[in-house]
């Protein structure tokens, strides 16, 4: 049996924090877009939130335009941003929950408690052609009703765990992300995952089944500090190399 090659897209999101910071033209995001690129990356992941704090609406345009790889568009199901995604028709779109208040996405989609609004948005995305991710915990109810609103992928959020301080908790955390993959499969769903991933986490995450794609940013915007964002890119993907992929 052929071995399953594990996609990574970059988020390059907090290249563009590093800009707003101080207003500047720099760092060019096609740039860093192309170095990720060039290091093997299979996609360029961005979001635009509605505050606008880091990637700007040019930036989506533009990236749309330049990318030689999928363009993954996180975004909240919100009109204006929604409106934006259907006159840029990216590659795919990873719908998300949103606070203006959070540092970053602090958890997944309730599914069930906004069916209606996100199976409208997901409905008028896939009539453009543009594939459709719901950002989701790990729970099997959120699944079977993303596996009911008919969305390809659900991209499941790994940051519990990925975060966790506790042994026991961490443990627990895997566990479910373990189970979630399984069930998300056999729902019919396509698997990605994502959130506070980096190099240290990873092994434990290469251990969830059916994946398709790891979307990363952070850490690897972090390390490119160190290394540069070739350097950093090709260090995750080589520790990407191990996944085993399905089950029996």
């Amino acid at each position: 049996m052929t071995k399953p090659v594990l996609r990574l897209g970059v988020n390059i999101d907090h290249a563009a924090t590093l800009r707003q910071a101080r207003g500047t033209l720099y760092p060019d995001l096609v740039e860093v877009a192309r170095l990720c690129e060039r290091a093997g990356a299979k996609g360029i992941t961005i979001h635009l939130r509605e505050d606008r704090r880091h990637i700007q609406d040019a930036d989506v345009y533009n990236l749309r335009k330049q990318l030689s790889v999928p363009m993954n568009l996180e975004m909240a199901n919100a009109p204006e941003i929604v409106r934006i995604a259907l006159n840029v028709c990216p590659t795919e779109v990873c719908l998300v929950p949103e606070k203006r208040r959070e540092l970053t996405t602090e958890g997944g989609l309730d599914v069930i408690g906004h069916f209606t609004a996100l199976r409208k948005t997901c409905d008028a995305l896939t009539r453009a052609g543009i594939g459709v991710s719901l950002f989701v915990d790990p729970d099997l109810r959120q699944l079977e009703a993303a596996a009911r609103m008919g969305a390809p992928y659900v991209e499941l959020h790994t940051g519990a765990f990925c975060d966790a301080t506790r042994p026991a908790f961490a443990r627990r955390e895997l566990a479910r992300l373990i189970e979630g993959a399984r069930a998300a499969h056999a729902l019919g769903l396509r698997v990605n995952a994502g959130h506070g991933i980096n190099l240290a986490t990873l092994p434990s995450i290469l251990r969830l089944p059916y994946l398709d794609t790891l979307n990363i940013g952070h850490s690897i915007i972090c390390r490119a500090v160190s290394v540069g964002v070739e350097r950093a890119t090709r260090e995750m993907l080589a520790g990407m190399r191990a996944y085993q992929g399905g089950e029996p």
